[in-house]
């Protein structure tokens, strides 16, 4: 299941579902764990609150770690990547 498109105008909006928030609980939606899968290649698996998330991340970071400007760009991306999902819960 893709992206919902819908007709405005002359313009093709793409509606891209959004992490999942009730109350404290989140759930990522396909998309999402597929990008955050894509960009880090572990699994994000078991993440039910903000804080499971930041485990996550967390643990991410730790698995690239480093002082190289690849590391420091991954970071970064993740970094966005977390961001993202807050702002679109």
């Amino acid at each position: 299941m893709g992206p919902a498109r819908r007709e405005h105008g002359s313009e093709t909006l793409v509606c891209v579902p959004a992490m999942i928030r009730l109350g404290t609980h989140i759930r990522l939606t396909r998309p999402e764990a597929v990008r955050l899968f894509r960009l880090t290649d572990i699994e994000p698996v078991n993440i039910r609150t903000a804080a499971d998330l930041d485990a996550y991340v967390a643990r991410c970071k730790a698995h690239y770690w480093g002082r190289s400007r690849d590391t420091q760009f991954l970071h970064w991306l993740i970094d966005q990547e977390r961001a993202r999902l807050e702002a679109a819960a």
